[in-house]
């Protein structure tokens, strides 16, 4: 008895749309500086993105170093720690993990995997990356003028953010208000670019429902992006004005100073409003491709195919479109009508099937896999549990009635951390280990990479474990120092202690790992073209690295899905997605 691989089909459609031709640079200014590949923009953006990541996790040392040991550091006075709480926020949810994300991991594998030459448009995908270069650099500017950056919290509200005797009031807060704005251009460049090439350059054979589910996350996390990103946008303009010429978008009558300032009639809530409709559909902007590139790490590594792969991808789509019927779950203490709580409520609680959907299918996936403990594997497994356990306190933030006495407590920074740092920053480390070798043609020190993910792994369970206690004893979060508060029993100063020692840990550990991306890429074992023996295109390619246009002389023909693993009868455990099933067949008659 022969077996078919799932969705092998001998017939493939002609090519739809004609082969661009690529910009070849001469120069090695064009080549990697102005460059027009978007492997080379995806280097780009990493690399940026890590950098300014480097100077959020710096403030969160300094920030622990308050709270762990008060008073020990003259350096950092309560403006300090509030600017160093909005800084460190607003860098790693949207500098770091949106742009890694997307403008990273987004540009390298979106082209490879879906078996184009390039991003469909290519000029405006390198104006995308310097875009997002000038925001950076905008934002790191705020340090260096008068005043600091913004201290306002990195969520921004008004009145506070604008208002006198809030650190950087002025300077400060139009700085990062700009580059937010410039972030949102640059992004929209290059969104449009990932949509167009997954939609309109897909190469022959490669249906919707035979893209890789990292393909599947990228895309949705960049429609989210495209319709919730206007709402920040406009809302940053609105600040601006409201700050600059008077205007009263936001800012009501007030009274400062005994004097009573020149707005009338805004609304604060409106921001609140506005903010959230982008915030939460940014948890699933940077969830999303988290989601899809989790699932590629577990089937490569299980050697298994993906279970209930349309059942992904269908909890894919409708995680997206739930992710806009769920912002006001953060605003529960801002006064609303109970019944607008309890519709919230309940939209928080539908998302979650969806999202548990894919927790099961993981779980499924791995079952009776032949499970490889790779660096890349461990990283997957990792993010499932703590993905997990962040969720399950989503359930309490979620509920109205428990939510609210847990509002502005550490149980929020935990939850929070647990569910949009730890677990993102698993699949980051998880891919770049898995993805590496494609990229440098070197693979990754392994025991450094265990060493790496332990240390994390734990130390992170070590920081944010406690931190819901502290919440639960109802310590306040972005407090400069509680103090003698009668209500707050004596341990939450030992776990604050704790706390701050085990982030030391793990930020330092986080050198360990730039350490091996540099050591490796002089000094790392060649990794031949196919280290993992992976089905998707981009382990087909001819170079590794792959050059400009990817493929060669002619683009690859897909004849099956991406998770041809372990298929019953097959010679060999994977069956990349261009072989043809005639070649399956004849491989398994040449060998009885």
């Amino acid at each position: 008895m022969s077996s078919v691989a799932h969705d092998a089909s001998l017939f493939v459609p002609p090519a739809e749309v004609e082969e661009v031709e690529l910009y070849h640079p001469k120069t090695f200014v064009g080549k990697y500086i102005w460059s027009q590949d978007a492997k080379i923009i995806a280097v780009q953006y990493a690399i940026t993105a890590m950098g300014i990541g480097l100077v959020a996790l710096v403030l969160s040392w300094l920030m622990r170093l308050q709270l762990g040991f008060p008073d020990r550091f003259s350096f950092i006075d309560p403006s300090n720690y509030l600017q160093f709480v909005t800084m460190h926020g607003m860098i790693m949810v949207i500098y770091l993990l949106t742009a890694l994300f997307l403008g990273g991991f987004g540009n390298y594998l979106i082209p490879l995997m879906v078996g184009a030459r390039d991003m469909v448009f290519p000029y405006v995908n390198m104006v995308s990356y310097w875009v997002y270069l000038f925001a950076v650099l905008l934002l790191t500017a705020s340090f260096f003028v008068t005043g600091g950056p913004t201290g306002a919290g990195w969520t921004l509200y008004p009145p506070q953010a604008i208002s006198q005797g809030t650190p950087g009031a002025s300077a400060g807060i139009i700085l990062m208000l700009v580059s937010l704005a410039f972030f949102i251009i640059g992004f929209t460049m290059g969104g449009l670019n990932y949509v167009v090439t997954v939609l309109q350059a897909r190469t022959r054979g490669m249906t919707l429902m035979r893209l890789p589910l990292t393909v599947w996350g990228i895309f949705m996390a960049t429609v989210l992006a495209l319709l919730a990103f206007p709402a920040l946008f406009v809302s940053a303009i609105m600040m601006i004005l409201d700050l600059t010429l008077g205007t009263s978008f936001f800012m009501p009558a007030v009274v400062s100073m005994g004097k009573q300032t020149g707005h009338v009639g805004g609304n604060p809530l409106l921001f609140q409003h506005l903010f959230w409709f982008f915030g939460h559909p940014e948890v699933y902007i940077v969830a999303l491709p988290a989601f899809g590139m989790v699932s590629d790490l577990l089937s490569v590594h299980a050697r298994k195919n993906i279970f209930g792969y349309r059942m992904m991808v269908w909890a894919i789509v409708a995680i997206g479109a739930l992710s806009f019927l769920v912002w006001a779950h953060h605003m529960y203490v801002s006064g609303m009508n109970p019944y607008f709580g309890f519709f919230f409520a309940t939209t928080t609680l539908i998302i979650a099937v969806p999202t548990a959907i894919k927790v099961y299918n993981w779980v499924l996936t791995l079952w009776r896999g032949n499970i490889h403990l790779t660096v890349p594997m461990l990283f997957a497994i990792g993010f499932i549990f703590t993905f997990i356990n962040g969720g399950l306190t989503g359930l309490f933030l979620g509920n109205a009635t428990v939510s609210v006495p847990l509002s502005d407590t550490m149980f929020v920074v935990a939850h929070f951390h647990m569910v949009m740092a730890i677990a993102p920053i698993l699949v980051v480390f998880g891919a770049i280990y898995h993805w590496y070798p494609k990229i440098t043609g070197r693979m990754l020190n392994d025991t450094l990479g265990k060493f790496h993910f332990w240390v994390s792994f734990v130390g992170s369970y070590g920081i944010y474990y406690p931190m819901h206690y502290l919440g639960m004893m109802g310590v306040p979060r972005r407090y400069y120092a509680i103090g003698g508060t009668d209500f707050i029993p004596a341990s939450a100063h030992f776990v604050n202690e704790w706390i701050t020692i085990a982030a030391l840990i793990v930020g330092a550990v986080q050198l360990v790992f730039l350490y091996n991306l540099i050591w490796s890429y002089f000094n790392g074992r060649p990794s031949g073209s196919n280290p993992w023996n992976a089905t998707t295109l981009e382990w087909q390619t001819p170079d590794t690295p792959p050059k400009h246009g990817n493929f060669g002389a002619t683009l690859p023909v897909v004849y099956r899905w991406a998770y041809d693993y372990s298929v019953p009868g097959a010679v060999d455990d994977f069956i990349p997605q261009n072989v043809p099933p005639r070649e399956v067949a004849g491989r398994n008659s040449s060998k009885t």
